[in-house]
């Protein structure tokens, strides 16, 4: 399932490039936010196409190109301080026993868990049809393929910044 970094990385250089080189950037309408989207939407397509659609994350964004990813973790964070709020309330409702607050602290992991299962679904292109186990799996996977997309712009852009500078 999965592919050496290197080779990953070459294959999503290609396949970017032939994106890019479809998306019509010469259009002088086109502001900044509408190349951006192109960038990232070409970016995606070509990591998906990538991974030849081994993968469910990868399938999904093929099917589903204008699928909004997510870029900010503003939910996770609020989701995170209500789990956390409810967690108190409950310590401190709860009459003392060794038998309850064993209850109590399984209740509020299993609660925890279940929550950031749904986050994780929502964050992973098709992450809401995974299983638990599946999703771990393909989360591993996907992250993997953004830390490639990061690496290839990061290189892309200072290899640009270079280009740019003048030659003493």
């Amino acid at each position: 399932m999965h592919l050496p970094h290197s080779t990953l990385k070459q294959e999503f250089v290609k396949k970017w490039i032939m994106g890019l080189q479809r998306c019509k950037f010469s259009n002088k309408n086109m502001n900044i936010f509408e190349r951006k989207k192109a960038i990232k939407l070409s970016a995606d397509t070509a990591m998906a196409s990538a991974r030849k659609g081994l993968t469910c994350w990868s399938r999904a964004l093929i099917s589903n190109p204008d699928r909004p990813v997510p870029t900010t973790t503003r939910r996770v964070s609020s989701a995170c301080k209500k789990i956390v709020k409810r967690s108190r309330r409950i310590r401190r409702t709860a009459k003392c026993g060794a038998a309850r607050k064993g209850q109590i602290t399984r209740s509020i992991a299993q609660c925890l868990v279940r929550k950031r299962t749904q986050i994780l679904k929502s964050l992973i292109p098709g992450g809401e049809f995974m299983n638990e186990v599946c999703l771990i799996e393909e989360t591993l996977d996907y992250i993997t393929s953004l830390r490639v997309q990061v690496d290839v712009m990061r290189s892309l852009a200072s290899a640009s910044v270079r280009a740019s500078e003048p030659h003493n």
